[in-house]
């Protein structure tokens, strides 16, 4: 009896460690008092990138005067004729930021546009359209194609694409309705292409609070951020995929079992 009451003790502690270490590996932003010992923080600005589509309106007081700026689908980039031409940006034609980081923009020609902000890309816009207008014209440049994937150990993985100028990793989580109580929080991948190609993969603790203080907490064009699974449910999932197999196998072992005993009689 007190080894069988020594056995019971020992796997009840054995169940509260573990069970107390489940819980804390399923908590999000541990430790936040990091984040109050920081003195200054640093916002984030989306930069353009090669591949990146990007919808850019010129407009000024004379629309005749910006028309030849800007051209909807169709539509050549030399084309001029203003009484076709509409601010209706959703007939717009987006530039398609190339390998080399520039975009053919009408009249101006060539732009390199690449590792700058959407509002460093008006003003430099801006700044190369004043030798033609009369005025100060009005850029507006937002990216159209941003986007981001999600996959493994989430509520609905897949590719989504947003308009904000800046996701985290939170939010992106979100979007694929969070992570299940089966997902690693504490080593989760991100997969990223630089503007140069090179892709590399980033290893994220979400369960620190310092994640926020990361390189890679707001997510880039294209990112890919991948949720493993716990190996409980690595475990489970092989053993109900293999269970008619070892239901078959014990049926059997037991048939051949009771064979044995029923000769041997």
């Amino acid at each position: 009896m007190k080894i069988r009451k020594v056995v019971c003790m020992l796997t009840l502690s054995t169940l509260l460690v573990s069970g107390c270490t489940s819980y804390q590996k399923s908590l999000y932003l541990q430790n936040e008092q990091v984040l109050n010992e920081s003195l200054e923080g640093q916002l984030y600005d989306f930069r353009i990138m090669p591949k990146d589509e990007l919808t850019i309106l010129v407009s000024t007081t004379d629309p005749e005067a910006s028309a030849p700026f800007y051209r909807k689908i169709g539509q050549s980039k030399d084309f001029t004729n203003s009484s076709t031409v509409g601010m209706n940006s959703a007939n717009l034609l987006a530039y398609l930021v190339d390998n080399q980081g520039c975009i053919d923009f009408p009249v101006l020609g060539t732009i390199k546009v690449m590792g700058l902000t959407n509002r460093e890309c008006e003003a430099l816009i801006r700044e190369k359209l004043q030798p033609y207008l009369k005025e100060v014209p009005n850029v507006t440049v937002r990216t159209s194609n941003y986007k981001f994937s999600i996959l493994g150990e989430v509520k609905a993985p897949g590719t989504y694409t947003t308009n904000a100028e800046k996701v985290t990793i939170f939010e992106a989580l979100a979007q694929a309705g969070d992570m299940t109580l089966f997902s690693v929080r504490d080593d989760v991948q991100l997969l990223r292409e630089d503007s140069t190609g090179v892709r590399r993969v980033y290893h994220l603790n979400l369960n620190e609070a310092n994640i926020a203080q990361s390189p890679y907490f707001y997510l880039q064009q294209n990112d890919v951020v991948y949720v493993k699974p716990t190996k409980a449910k690595v475990r489970t999932n092989t053993f109900n995929s293999n269970s008619s197999m070892w239901i078959t196998l014990l049926s059997i072992v037991t048939s051949i079992t009771s064979l044995v005993l029923a000769i041997s009689k």
